[in-house]
């Protein structure tokens, strides 16, 4: 077979991701693979043949993983001034409306659906997490991220999980399906998505403790959803499940027993200490969305309390329907302004590694390391960053101005 030509990336700071702290160095790649990562004298003399590409004023980073975005509501962006006014049950009948105004599937969708990741991929992101409705997804195959859609199954009445159960079950196999949130989304439901993605090692993302009127439709089935969805003809009072003492949705996912490696819980805003804990003890995945939060003005997750517990969250954006701009680096600096005492380093682990793990692709992407993909970036910096601080403080406070180039 031809031999595949080496080339070694050296830059005045790369940023593995993987332990050691930002340094000066290299990265040396072959085949669409990194071969070794090191200083650059080490991996000179390792492979003397290889064509060097100096990466001047830049920072070598592992790509982005965008752990949650619906790419199907890009075409529902917002007008008017942050945050939305009114309530979360308020903004719900809101999107409902406009969807309903501006539909769910067509060119238009998928037009801005398209724009969306292009942008991502634009800014750096290597994969994302899809949730969706329709087959908006399957139309943007090509180029560009990794996309890991997730058709999104809700009801809440016993005739709608009947009905989306004998749906599911003509589901293409290799399809993943997933559950919207438990106060949309009845028990058997759950239950029968979950099943069916565990039987195929299927990631199960769910929106789970994003709002407080989640919490208290959950904890004591009464409550400004409650009323919302009776409004809409969702309820039919099958939603509480009997002998189950919830005291939030954590809880109540925990003892439905859908907690695990492969759940993905999105959002995590009204999560207390023991939830944290059961959180921790199911091994559950968590990915945060910090500007949705914002916009929607639902509070902020309490990411002390889950470090504390061993979870390093993963980061996503979420939707334009909920979202003034879909940036990961915006993310991170709205992550660092919500919680200025989180470690930077932390911060960039989550916007990486995190994502790629909850996403079960970490074997080719999250860090620098020999053996993963060679897709990683170059983050032009700004004068003056002189140590690993000041260096780790720029990438994650740096935003959408920020303007990485593939390698």
């Amino acid at each position: 077979p031809p031999v595949k030509p080496i080339i070694i990336h050296r830059a005045p700071w790369l940023v593995t991701v993987a332990g050691a702290g930002p340094a000066a160095g290299a990265v040396a790649v072959a085949g669409g693979r990194i071969l070794a990562v090191g200083e650059f004298t080490e991996l000179r003399s390792g492979y003397p043949g290889a064509e060097v590409r100096d990466h001047h004023n830049c920072a070598l980073v592992p790509p982005l993983v965008n752990a949650h975005i619906h790419l199907e509501l890009s075409h529902l962006a917002q007008p008017g001034p942050n945050p939305v006014p009114g309530s979360f049950t308020a903004w719900v009948a809101g999107l409902l409306a406009r969807r309903e105004q501006l539909g769910a599937t067509g060119e238009n969708v998928v037009a801005a659906a398209r724009q969306t990741l292009d942008q991502q991929h634009r800014s750096g992101v290597i994969a994302l997490a899809d949730i969706g409705n329709t087959n908006t997804a399957a139309k943007l195959a090509g180029a560009g991220p990794l996309v890991l859609h997730f058709r999104e199954f809700l009801g809440l009445t016993r005739n709608a999980a009947r009905e989306n159960l004998a749906l599911l079950a003509g589901e293409p196999e290799m399809n993943r399906c997933t559950a919207h949130a438990p106060y949309s989304t009845h028990a058997d439901l759950i239950t029968g998505l979950k099943k069916r993605a565990r039987q195929r090692g299927h990631l199960f993302p769910l929106h789970v403790a994003e709002s407080a009127a989640e919490n208290e439709l959950v904890s004591s089935g009464s409550g400004e959803l409650k009323d919302f969805l009776r409004q809409r003809g969702f309820w039919d009072d099958s939603f509480q499940p009997t002998g189950i003492d919830n005291s939030g949705s954590v809880r109540y996912l925990h003892q439905l027993g859908i907690l695990d490696e492969r759940t993905l819980c999105v959002h995590c805003v009204h999560v207390g200490r023991e939830e944290a804990g059961l959180l921790a003890a199911d091994k559950a995945r968590v990915c945060l969305c910090p500007g949705s939060n914002r916009f929607l003005g639902v509070g902020r997750a309490p990411v002390g309390l889950f470090l504390q517990h061993g979870i390093l969250p993963a980061l996503g954006t979420d939707s334009l329907a909920s979202n003034r701009e879909l940036s990961m680096w915006r993310e991170m600096r709205l992550l660092h302004e919500d919680h200025p005492d989180l470690d930077p380093a932390a911060i960039l682990a989550m916007a990486t590694l995190s994502g790629a793990t909850a996403l079960g692709i970490g074997q080719d992407y999250g860090t620098l390391e020999p053996g993963k993909s060679a897709d990683f970036l170059a983050v032009p910096l700004p004068g003056g960053i002189r140590t690993p601080g000041q260096l780790l403080d720029y990438l994650v406070t740096g935003g959408p101005a920020i303007k990485p180039v593939w390698i």
